[in-house]
């Protein structure tokens, strides 16, 4: 399945925005309170795409990765009863 340029430029503004906010000294706490600007994108993203090309994203945007990534490990903890709500 091919990537459109609308599909890549969601994940390149995801990827930007955690990028830009590690690079001026943010921390992981730091993206997951900006994140909520990006969760359209990232929704979209995982609506439109198979986990293989959303895998592929990954592999293409460092950035884009450590989002999903921080709402993954977000997901297990609320589920494991880690974070509470």
């Amino acid at each position: 399945m091919d990537i459109t340029n609308k599909q890549r430029e969601r994940a390149e503004r995801i990827d930007f925005f955690v990028k830009t906010t590690i690079e001026n000294g943010g921390t992981d706490e730091d993206i997951l309170i900006g994140m909520y600007d990006y969760a359209n994108d990232f929704k979209s993203l995982m609506d439109e795409l198979p986990s293989g090309v959303l895998n592929l994203l990954c592999n293409q945007y460092d950035g884009f990765f450590r989002y999903a990534k921080l709402l993954e490990d977000l997901a297990g903890g609320l589920q494991r009863g880690e974070i509470k709500i």
